[in-house]
């Protein structure tokens, strides 16, 4: 019989540069016509879609 063999290790995950980690990123809310700032609302981080875990390249 054939030795079994054993998966490789995960490489160990980095945090997403752009949400460090969170998942979550601010965004500026602007209103008017002159876009003024009147606060942050969190979302969704784009870069590793709420994991906070880097991608892969």
């Amino acid at each position: 019989m054939a030795p079994v063999k054993k998966p490789a290790p995960a490489p160990p995950s980095t945090a997403c540069p752009t949400c460090k980690g969170s998942g979550e990123v601010s965004r500026d809310i602007q209103v008017g016509r002159e876009h003024r700032v009147v606060g942050q609302q969190s979302g969704l981080c784009l870069t590793c879609l709420g994991s906070g875990e880097a991608p892969a390249e």
